[in-house]
């Protein structure tokens, strides 16, 4: 039996109270990405979060600038958070996915990266914000195809440690801390055109992305498993993405483990192994957010069966009328995770994406295992 699952049994026997010997200090970071609309007053539940990155500014002429039209109301409502959690800090998270482009050319030469980190700051400090996340997808790699150059790998080191150093000075002319922050990716190739031991020093925190390891594959397979199933033609997890990090020298408590609240489907899928590592094609909406799996999926007359594979922690569902697979994340494969990031002393966890769990099913799962 693993530790993580005997701490999971102890557990379950014990009284609420002393269901946790983590610090206060274990992070849970919300990625909130409410793109043109306006966020609700109440939409984002405060007390069950230490921090909040919003997405995504951009990087356009080598400055951070507004990502949508509504950036500036919405900084507001999640400023105002702090009345009910004085301690939640908010962050914005620069580029992601479709806004990495410009992070090459960025990161370029001391006067480009001086340009960046100038803006950086009066972007922080004209929203009243606590820091910036840096989510360049990816340095030296294409990413959705982005600029890049061997060269990346050096400039992104030195970008986040002059970004530190001057966000240190303001941090003392504000007496308050300006955070820094990483998303980096999940794969040994990213860490290959980065140096992330040096890279850990410049920041408060690496969020890594421990998802989207499967999605428009041929095959079906779990896109966030804890641990690499035998029969997983890729051989991919969580677990030996956070094991390719420690072992490139970067520190247990800095290392944030990425989950996702949502899932992923495929259609024409035999019903061997009901559907588990079986050939499939993605289904045109093969990206299915955690409410909408609950809501339609998980009940019982929807024709799904749901399964677990011990071997990964991981659920998953099928349905042999429609020959339709779907991988996601649920309740207790959280509950897995939050003890794996207790048994390897891990500096929290974060999710992608708040709004793909409107009742806080899964954030609260996240809670039970971290939080005293």
């Amino acid at each position: 039996m693993r530790l993580h699952q005997a701490i999971l049994l102890a557990l379950l026997t014990l009284p609420a109270a002393a269901q946790t010997t983590l610090p206060n200090k274990t992070e849970i970071i919300a990625y909130v990405f409410p793109k043109d609309r306006i966020l609700a007053p109440n939409e984002v539940a405060a007390t069950k979060l230490t921090r909040i990155n919003y997405a995504f500014a951009n990087v356009t002429d080598g400055k951070v600038v507004e990502g949508f039209a509504h950036d500036r109301e919405n900084f507001a409502i999640l400023n105002a958070l702090k009345q009910q959690n004085p301690t939640l800090k908010i962050l914005v998270s620069v580029g992601g996915w479709t806004w990495s482009k410009n992070f090459s050319d960025a990161a370029l030469t001391k006067e480009s990266r001086r340009i960046f980190i100038d803006s950086s700051v009066d972007f922080v400090l004209r929203y009243n914000l606590d820091g910036l996340d840096i989510d360049w997808e990816y340095p030296g790699l294409k990413g959705d195809d982005n600029k890049f150059r061997p060269e990346d790998k050096e400039n992104y080191t030195a970008l986040l440690k002059e970004l530190r150093q001057r966000f240190d000075r303001e941090g003392r002319r504000l007496h308050r801390h300006l955070y820094t922050s990483i998303a980096t990716g999940a794969s040994k190739n990213f860490f290959e055109h980065t140096e992330m031991a040096k890279v850990q020093h410049y920041v408060d925190s690496i969020n890594l992305m421990t998802y989207d390891m499967y999605g428009g594959d041929k095959n079906t397979g779990h896109h966030s498993p804890l641990y690499e199933h035998p029969d997983d033609p890729k051989h991919v997890s969580s677990n030996k993405s956070v094991h390719n990090y420690l072992e490139a020298g970067v520190k247990p408590n800095k290392i944030v483990l990425g989950v996702p609240f949502y899932g992923k489907s495929w259609s024409n899928v035999t019903a061997t192994n009901n559907g588990l590592f079986q050939s499939g094609a993605p289904t045109h909406n093969v990206y299915l957010n955690y409410g909408s799996i609950a809501s339609t999926l998980l009940q019982p007359t929807s024709g799904y069966t749901r399964y677990w594979d011990a071997t990964s922690d991981s659920p998953y569902l099928y349905n042999p009328t429609t020959q339709t697979w779907v991988d996601y994340e649920d309740a207790e494969s959280l509950a897995h995770k939050t003890l794996y990031v207790r048994d390897y002393h891990l500096g929290g966890m974060m999710f992608w994406e708040y709004t793909g769990d409107p009742n806080n099913v899964l954030l609260d799962a996240i809670n039970a295992g971290l939080r005293p």
